[in-house]
């Protein structure tokens, strides 16, 4: 068996800023509000549970996740059914 050395570097890397002055279409900044403020919610630990469908860009996939307490399945499945019934209202 042979014997390695491992050196310990101490190097910090700076990494390059994020860009936060990206230009942003009405609807990506209406997106980014929701999830800022459902986010601000979490942390607040105002939410318990959370129901998400997200479309990707090119309209090939639809996800889903969600984070609930056992409880809250009934009341998010009612409350997914009522919205899905108004988004199919909407689009008519």
């Amino acid at each position: 068996m042979s014997e390695s050395t491992v050196e310990k570097s101490h190097t910090v890397i700076s990494l390059r800023p994020v860009v936060t002055d990206a230009p942003v279409d009405e609807r990506l900044a209406s997106m980014i509000d929701v999830l800022h403020e459902h986010l601000k919610l979490v942390r607040d630990g105002q939410l318990r549970s959370l129901a998400l469908v997200s479309v990707s860009a090119d309209g090939s996939a639809i996800g889903t996740q969600w984070s609930c307490v056992h409880a809250d399945l009934a009341t998010l499945i009612g409350k997914l059914t009522v919205l899905a019934h108004d988004m199919m209202a909407a689009r008519r």
